[in-house]
């Protein structure tokens, strides 16, 4: 089964002298991590997003679409990359979820894709 394992974290974590040091630290880790997952045939994608202040967002509603600078969500978290996986279980996309490295208050969102017979 895939799952995508969404991260989410506060854009704020990262700005400053501190937060810079805190994202090489942190992206060190996505690094090391996604290579032992490449390397175990469990990471299918992945990747992590430029900044809310690059995103546009289409908005559907009464039969029109419009353009709007800035994410969609209205959150204190930004989504900020993505693993896409595939395991067997929930159970085992949990127990990998849990070693993404995130900032202080961040999380990670577990979604399985849909099947073809969903």
């Amino acid at each position: 089964m895939q799952y995508m394992l969404l991260i989410y974290e506060p854009e704020s974590a990262y700005q400053g002298e501190a937060g810079e040091r805190r994202l090489t630290e942190i992206v060190a880790k996505h690094m090391a991590l996604a290579e032992e997952l490449i390397a175990a045939g469990i990471q299918k994608g992945g990747g992590g997003l430029q900044g809310v202040d690059t995103a546009t967002t289409v908005v559907t509603g009464g039969g029109q679409q419009t353009v709007h600078d800035g994410p969609f969500a209205e959150t204190h978290e930004q989504l900020g990359g993505y693993y896409l996986i595939e395991v067997d279980d929930l159970d085992e996309a949990l127990a990998i979820a849990r070693r993404i490295p995130v900032a202080e208050g961040g999380k990670v969102e577990v979604r399985p894709l849909m099947r073809e017979d969903d």
